[in-house]
């Protein structure tokens, strides 16, 4: 060497600049990785486990590692330089190979000692043993610095214990110890990972230690550093061309921060893969930039296989995160991932079917992402029942909220509440299945809109089909507690065991059985098919766990055997044991259901259909006429003064026999869907019992409650023992009414008044005759023939053409009371009509003796007073006091009589009092 520098200046200046170079291409914070790389190398030569050692004393610095020893190729590698020779645009050397050179960034006197053998390096020698050879300094390099590590020196010293191999270099004087091991201590992890030929490396007090193992799943290795205490834990994968570094956090993967092409160590090219990668690829002679061409999509080889090998749930972590690239190294790199990942299966999906011995296969089963479908949120709930539905689907845990972005980028389809209820529609599964669909789903029914995307879901019925849409079925929770499902077949009604919550918040109706039964549909099958036993058996199932006083009349028409067998409606059957049937005429039209059916169905379920036990009952809302085949419907309905808004009223009351109305009409009080019927007055029931049914003779209408004083001593009490007063109450409307008297009640009436054995009080006799007079604007008196006999204010009765209408009270202070019949006065001119009487007013003529004293109610204190007395407004006419007040009477009553007030036209006159003479 010393002689190609003594003929060639011109190397003598390439081998300095290459020296040169290296130290200004900044390698000072690679030394210990191009070091390590070296060290790396001598463990696999060696097949030891690589360590390497760093220490610092004063201003020497050592590197001792393990490893095969220095050979003499290696002396000859040590002082060729072993780098390219060429300079960047920049005038940089590139690294490839620098290896040992990098030592010259931080000294220029070296020792490299081995066990084979020791050589050390010196500028200062090189420089005297150059000037002692003749070697000439180059032109213009007055200054020249000749190269290091081409001229070595055999060295005695051997390495430390433990170390096959040790560098000590003297740092020069520009060089800060505590820096260079600080940037060392931060490379030690770096290369831990990068070289995992080394185990161990420890500078000064620090230690950072690797150690490797294989995991359960085939190609997955384990890799923990420890420094200082503080664990790291990485999963490692390796393909042909790359290794795959996946951080460990708590047990599980997570996604790599943004890092660098490793190759095998730290490059430029800057990536925002989720995992390290060590690769396997050419790079420009300055290491720190791929070569151009080289063939960076076959790093993604085998990546899939990568994530094949993690735990399904951690899966998703290696898919590159959305986002723009780092470099283009990173764009061609995460799009080559990519298609990796989309191309091969490796996502784990439901199984499809149970294996066969039970086991669950569902990690094992993956799918290419293509072909695979997810549907976000799903729970393990959900997952049992979807498993064949969509097949292949994903896990729940891979259907979370956090892969959306990953699944989406690798194509994953992505099902939703809409495309998962179209599906529904072709299923074939047992209610209970149902039941356990809706329940699942339900989470996820959080607003309108999910609700409408479920507008689709299918839907079992009771009567065994599967329909489409929530909204066209009917919920009934009534049915729910049933054993075996009632076939309703006019309506969609829901499978009591798929009758889930969810339905009716998806816009299923609810419906009682009451619903069911009064539904216009079983009515037309009725009307057509009375007898269809495929609707007998549900309605009757229906009606014995409905409420009966709800259920519509038109049910009656449901064809049942009697006890000959022959089909009836059942509005013309009474049960075995009906109470009914003692109180019906002989010839009554009823039959009596079949014993079989009452065993079969119950008791229950035929009344509420219809079948007689006490009084039926006929209902409809809005009726028109007097169809409804009642007993003298039609006179009821003529005296109305409109249509009733409803229609509800006891049948059949005309073939209750006479002589059991007494307890006909405690079966009526006792049974709740008739007593409040005995009290509406105006109602066919109480209108139809007033006129027609008799107790002793007399019609219920003839008869007064005890606590009416109205009617006292013309009516009798009712005579049925044992009546309380609620009782007599509820009877209200089927007994006189003082204020609504009809063309029955005034002929009981006026029969009354005329009775010499019934013994009114005048009071009495006085305020029928005013309600008398009062109804006339209501009745059809044509109806009415007017009495021979009446009832006089004393309470005598008299002959017709003896008696006057009292018109004028003060009539009443002259004429005799047996020959009165008094009434209000605004009622005196009907009742004359009603009576065919004459009033008193036209009949008697009636002068006033004696002029008097003529003055004003205003100016007389006795008007005043008079006035306040008998509570009078202001009168209009005069006032006329009288010391003798006298009235002369003619016509059909000739007296005088003294009197102490009359009423002349608007003259009132007043006899004075004594007092005021």
């Amino acid at each position: 060497m010393l002689a190609a520098w003594r003929d060639s200046p011109t190397r003598l200046r390439e081998d300095a600049a290459t020296e040169a170079d290296l130290v200004r291409a900044g390698y000072r914070d690679r030394l210990l990785t191009e070091l390590a790389q070296n060290a790396a190398d001598a463990a696999v030569a060696a097949g030891v486990p690589g360590r390497i050692v760093v220490r610092c004393t004063g201003r020497t610095l050592s590197i001792a590692n393990t490893g095969a020893p220095l050979d003499v190729a290696g002396v000859h590698a040590l002082t060729a330089l072993r780098s390219s020779g060429k300079t960047g645009d920049t005038g940089e050397v590139g690294r490839f190979g620098v290896g040992f050179t990098a030592v010259l960034t931080v000294s220029d006197e070296i020792e490299f000692r081995s066990t084979s053998g020791s050589l050390s390096f010196s500028r200062e020698r090189t420089r005297a043993e150059s000037a002692a050879a003749g070697v000439s300094v180059p032109d213009g390099a007055a200054e020249f610095a000749p190269p290091v590590l081409r001229l070595a020196w055999p060295l005695a010293e051997r390495p430390g214990a433990g170390a096959d191999t040790e560098i000590v270099l003297r740092l020069r004087p520009d060089i800060d110890p505590v820096a260079l091991l600080e940037s060392m201590r931060s490379e030690a992890v770096d290369l831990l990972l990068e070289l995992p030929a080394l185990e161990e490396i420890r500078i000064e007090e620090f230690t950072a230690r690797s150690a490797i193992r294989d995991l359960a799943t085939p190609g997955l290795r384990e890799m923990r550093i420890d420094t200082a205490g503080t664990e790291r834990v990485w999963w490692e994968y390796r393909t042909s061309r790359a290794r795959w570094l996946l951080p460990v956090r708590a047990g599980r993967p997570v996604a790599a921060g943004p890092d660098v092409l490793r190759a095998p160590t730290r490059s430029d090219e800057e990536l925002s893969l989720p995992a390290l990668l060590i690769a396997d690829i050419a790079m420009q002679p300055d290491r720190r930039r791929i070569l151009p061409g080289a063939r960076l999509r076959e790093l993604a080889a085998g990546y899939a296989g990568f994530a094949r090998a993690l735990p399904p749930a951690d899966r998703p972590v290696l898919v590159p995160a959305p986002g723009f690239a780092r470099s283009e190294v990173d764009g061609l790199l995460r799009e080559a991932l990519l298609a990796e990942l989309r191309d091969n299966p490796w996502l784990p999906v439901l199984a499809a079917e149970p294996e066969a011995d039970g086991a669950d296969r569902a990690d094992d089963r993956v799918a290419v992402p293509a072909r695979a479908s997810v549907f976000p949120g799903l729970t393990t709930e959900l997952a049992g029942l979807l498993g064949d539905v969509l097949d292949p689907l994903l896990t729940p845990q891979l259907s979370e909220a956090r892969h959306t972005e990953a699944l989406a980028a690798l194509g994953v389809h992505r099902i939703g509440l809409a495309r998962l209820a179209e599906l529904s529609a072709g299923l074939d599964r047992p209610p209970h299945w149902w039941w356990a669909l809706y329940s699942a789903l339900e989470p996820f029914v959080a607003d309108r809109l999910a609700v409408e995307e479920l507008g689709a879901l299918a839907v079992p019925l009771a009567d065994g089909r599967t329909v489409t849409g929530p909204r066209t079925v009917l919920l009934d929770d009534e049915l729910t507690g049933l054993a075996e499902p009632v076939p309703v077949h006019w309506a969609r009604l829901v499978h009591p065991a798929a009758a889930h919550p969810l339905l009716a918040r998806l816009g299923a109706r609810q419906a009682t059985v009451a619903d069911l039964l009064s539904d216009p549909a079983l009515q037309a099958v009725l009307t057509d098919h009375p007898d269809d036993p495929d609707t007998v058996e549900p309605v009757l199932r229906l009606a014995a766990v409905a409420d009966a006083a709800v259920l519509p009349p038109w049910l009656g028409q449901l064809e049942l055997p009697d006890g000959t067998g022959d089909p009836r409606p059942a509005d013309e059957l009474l049960l075995p044991d009906a109470p009914l049937i003692e109180l019906l005429v002989p010839d009554a039209p009823f039959g009596v259901v079949s014993a079989e059916v009452v065993a079969e169905y119950g008791a229950g379920a035929l009344r509420a259909v219809g079948v007689g036990w006490d009084f039926g009952i006929v209902t409809e809302t809005d009726p028109t006429g007097p169809d409804h085949d009642l007993d003298d419907e039609e006179t009821w309905w003529a005296g109305l003064a409109e249509d009733p808004p409803q229609l509800v009223a006891v049948r059949d009351l005309d073939l209750v026999d006479d002589a059991a109305w007494p307890e006909a009409l405690w079966r009526l009080l006792s049974d709740e869907r008739t007593r409040p019927l005995l009290g509406d007055a105006d109602g066919y029931t109480a209108w139809w019992l007033r006129r027609n049914a008799r107790i002793d003779g007399i019609p219920l209408g003839g008869y007064r409650q005890p606590a009416e004083p109205e009617f006292a001593g013309l009516l009798p009490e009712l005579p049925i023992p044992g009546l309380s007063g609620p009782d007599l109450d509820a009877l209200g409307g089927c007994l006189a009414d003082p204020g609504a008297i009809d063309p029955a009640l005034a002929a009981m009436l006026l029969d009354a008044l005329a009775d010499p054995g019934r013994t009114p009080t005048p009071e009495v006799v006085s305020r029928v005759h005013t309600r008398l007079g009062s109804a006339v604007s209501r009745l059809d008196i044509s109806e009415l023939d007017p009495p021979d006999q009446v009832r006089a204010l004393s309470g005598a009765v008299i002959d017709a053409g003896d008696a006057l209408i009292l018109d004028k009270p003060w009539f009443g202070l002259v004429v005799p009371p047996d020959r009165l019949i008094a009434v209000a006065p605004g009622a005196a001119a009907d009742l004359a009509v009603l009576l065919d009487l004459p009033l008193v007013s036209e009949q008697v003529n009636a002068e006033v003796l004696g002029r008097g004293h003529e003055t004003t109610w205003e100016q007389e204190p006795l008007g005043v007073v008079a006035r306040q007395l008998f509570a009078q407004p202001p009168q209009p006419g005069p006032l006329v006091l009288h010391d003798e007040l006298r009235v002369r009477l003619s016509g059909a009553v000739t007296r005088t009589v003294n009197v102490a007030w009359w009423q002349d036209g608007d003259t009132t006159h007043i006899l004075r009092p004594a007092a005021a003479h």
